[in-house]
């Protein structure tokens, strides 16, 4: 494959949530581990990240965190390290927090459970493109509603010329959505609230900042959060 420059080695995989939407699925097993095409969701995620060239990925792991730890422990590339949250769920912004002294500045950022097909150049190596330090605290990759498999709600935000992102205006349709895949600063995570939080909260502080941006995604993005939508987005793949 073409070895694109990347801004980041290190990648934080997203994979300590409860899955309630997945059940039953996720009844006896974590929800990175229930299988779309013949793999496991946190497989589809690795693998993306092993493709772009990315060497190291930190796990999170709250729910039936055990067998979660012994499927990634088994990879070689990209090489995993786990961030225990065993005793505290910490959602998406304390999971990052936790984990930021394994995390080089800046760090890719990805759910465990979205399925994506890169567009001409991978998605890290857009990030990375586009990424500048000195204006942005967070470089977010958002899906057109057209790109947006199994998504059906009001979309995240909305984008100006520049790139800069806002929320959806209450009442109205926003024409991106947010992919679960971003390129972090540490200045993103500066004084952050202790305990479990969700990173809305430090987005929110860049938006007024005029210090979130986004980049729009050139391939095909697939939300898999529910059971329904296992059988349509493996019927897409089956198609490429």
């Amino acid at each position: 494959m073409t070895a694109w420059p990347l801004a980041s080695d290190t990648a934080m995989v997203l994979a300590a949530g409860l899955g309630k939407r997945m059940r039953p699925l996720t009844a006896s097993q974590p929800k990175p581990l229930v299988r779309v095409a013949g793999k496991a969701l946190i497989d589809h995620a690795l693998d993306r990240l092993a493709d772009a060239g990315i060497a190291k990925a930190v796990v999170n792991v709250h729910y039936l965190a055990d067998a979660l730890d012994a499927h990634v422990s088994a990879r070689a590339v990209p090489k995993v390290t786990l961030s225990d949250e065993r005793a505290l769920l910490l959602e998406t912004g304390g999971g990052m927090i936790k984990a930021q002294a394994l995390l080089p500045d800046p760090f890719f950022a990805l759910n465990s459970d979205n399925i994506w097909l890169d567009g001409p150049r991978n998605a890290f190596a857009d990030l990375s493109a586009a990424w500048n330090p000195a204006i942005m605290d967070a470089l977010l990759l958002v899906v057109p509603h057209a790109r947006a498999h199994n998504f059906d709600g009001p979309g995240d935000f909305h984008m100006d010329a520049l790139g800069r992102l806002s929320r959806r205006k209450p009442g109205r349709i926003a024409p991106f959505i947010y992919s679960g895949i971003q390129l972090v600063s540490h200045r993103l995570l500066r004084d952050a609230p202790e305990g479990p939080f969700s990173t809305n909260i430090l987005w929110n502080r860049a938006i007024a900042e005029d210090r979130l941006y986004g980049l729009a995604f050139t391939g095909q993005w697939f939300e898999v959060g529910t059971p329904a939508a296992i059988a349509p987005t493996e019927e897409a793949l089956r198609r490429g």
